[in-house]
């Protein structure tokens, strides 16, 4: 048994040390993070997986594995935050899944943060357990008994032998004739690079044994709560159905089958101004599905509580129906952007909850079930979102759907189209190929597709990714060998954002604010004098 596990510690630190010579190479060799990432990624998923033999016997922390490896090729196309938390999440369930028991996300949730901060401590805990070891162990305890004493002066000596290399040539010369290492600030950064990564796959190498306990959840029977009852719970949802059947009434009206509106009410604003109030009124109305209709509860039990709850949820599906209907139509009329995708998303995993709490309440489901499933949908969709560049979608839905492109939009927001950067180049492009564009949007159009261009070649060459790449390969299969036109002149003063010429200079602040100070001096009334104050 002894061996097996010296073997198994010999192989996490050889694992560990060939990750962070990966790192080494990929993010401080190459300088820069891009696809590079997602190529550590993978390996550390890799790593983890076959050390962890416990996961090998536990389908879910497989399942895991083969997500961590997923959202590692994510990252590989193009990094974001999003895909980097998601592929945490993925790697540590593959870590702990063997050792806890899943109950529902949100005790997961807290058991994986301090699984994060339990393993900033995890080298330094090992380093100690092994001095512990060597005292204890009968042959060889002198030796042993160095070992961890070595660390903090080797360390700390090297600390301060960088610094004072840096900063006296005469030791930084002298060591370099010796054959050591340059010793500068650089390789100070360097090796704290070393360790940071050393300390993040070890945590997953060698996790710790720290988790929190909670207790068991009490029954949600029984639970008495202060003006409801079945009388009031039947009245609630018998007034709730008939206001509710009143606004989608109104919606199916004008919204669904197109019939005129009101004068003084055009779509859009009547589009615009309901579709987020009434997401509220959506999650409002499951809330109190949740509280009043607890399963096993006295009102869940009543069968025209049932039947009315049913036929409520489905008013309220129906509203959030209309909701990304008015969603829609209100893009249709403006522009496309990256957070209304995520609103219509966030609609319909509003829709999708509300269903789940029915159902929750007809099959008598637990909280925790209802938690799991409500997150399950949450993560399959962030997980979509964090492969899929929203930015791209917004783009080349405005850009075929603009007023300069024989559309029914808006005219065309480059300066929007500037702030998406890489994802805003191709359907730049493919706006620019267009013919009979009016001069002066063609001259901003050329230099906000230079400037996007620039910024892209400027990307790849600090942190190529895949995704890039891809749209410089599309880019010249669009162009066949043409070249992009020159871009304008950018003026006296440079271009704003929408490539329009800037004016004027920009105002000096300090001359402003002396300005004004001395306008406002000016105004003031004079100090009264002494004669006149007597």
């Amino acid at each position: 048994m002894r061996v097996r596990i010296e073997s198994s510690f010999i192989a996490k630190v050889a694992a560990a040390a060939a990750l962070v010579a990966l790192g080494d190479w990929l993010f401080w060799d190459i300088d820069g993070v891009g696809s590079t990432l997602g190529v550590f990624a993978i390996a550390w998923t890799v790593a983890t997986v076959l050390l962890t033999l416990g996961a090998w016997r536990r389908l879910g922390a497989m399942v895991a594995g083969a997500v961590a490896l997923l959202i590692g090729a994510i990252l590989f196309d193009d990094p974001g935050l999003l895909a980097v938390l998601l592929f945490g999440w993925a790697l540590a369930t593959v870590v702990l899944l063997p050792r806890v028991r899943f109950d529902h996300v949100g005790r997961w949730a807290l058991r994986i943060l301090v699984f994060c901060f339990a393993g900033l401590i995890g080298p330094w805990a090992d380093l100690i357990r092994i001095g512990r070891l060597a005292r204890t162990a009968n042959q060889g305890a002198k030796l042993r008994g160095w070992l961890p004493l070595l660390p903090l002066p080797l360390i700390g000596g090297a600390v301060f032998l960088t610094l004072f290399a840096s900063a006296n040539p005469l030791i930084g010369d002298t060591l370099a004739r010796i054959g050591l290492p340059s010793f500068d600030i650089t390789t100070f950064f360097r090796v704290l690079f070393w360790g940071l990564l050393f300390t993040f796959v070890w945590a997953t190498l060698r996790p710790r044994r720290i988790q929190p306990t909670f207790a068991e959840a009490q029954s949600e029977v029984g639970l008495d709560l202060p003006g409801i009852s079945t009388g009031s719970v039947t009245l609630a949802l018998i007034t709730f159905n008939a206001l509710f059947a009143l606004e989608n009434l109104l919606d199916l009206a004008f919204l669904w089958t197109g019939a005129p509106l009101p004068k003084g009410v055009s779509l859009a604003s009547y589009a615009h101004q309901g579709a987020y109030p009434l997401i509220a009124t959506a999650l409002l109305a499951g809330l109190f599905v949740l509280v009043a209709l607890r399963p096993g509860s006295d009102t869940a039990r009543v069968p025209l509580i049932r039947r009315l709850v049913i036929a409520w949820v489905a008013q309220n599906v129906f509203l959030v129906a209309s909701s990304i209907l008015r969603t829609v139509d209100y893009i249709q009329v403006y522009q496309l952007t990256e957070l209304r995708i995520a609103a219509l998303i966030w609609m319909a995993l509003v829709a999708v909850g509300l269903v789940l709490i029915v159902w929750r309440m007809l099959a008598a489901k637990s909280g925790a079930w209802l938690i799991n499933a409500n997150a399950l949908a949450a993560g399959f969709v962030l997980l979509i979102c964090s492969a899929v560049d929203l930015g791209s979608v917004a783009a080349t839905w405005n850009v075929r759907h603009a007023k300069e492109a024989g559309g029914q939009g808006q005219a065309l927001d480059l300066c929007y189209l500037n702030q998406l950067n890489s994802s805003a180049l191709v359907a730049l492009v493919e706006m620019e190929q267009r013919p009979n564009l009016p001069p002066d949007f063609a001259q901003r159009l050329a230099w906000v597709r230079h400037h996007t261009l620039q910024q892209t070649r400027i990307r790849l060459a600090t942190g190529w990714t895949w995704r890039n790449q891809r749209r410089m390969e599309q880019l010249a299969a669009m162009l066949g060998g043409r070249k992009l036109p020159a871009p304008p002149d950018p003026g006296q003063y440079g271009r704003n954002c929408d490539g329009s010429l800037v004016t004027g200079p920009a105002p000096d602040r300090e001359a402003t604010d002396a300005a004004n100070e001395a306008a406002a001096n000016a105004s003031a009334p004079a100090p009264l004098t002494n004669a006149a104050s007597r």
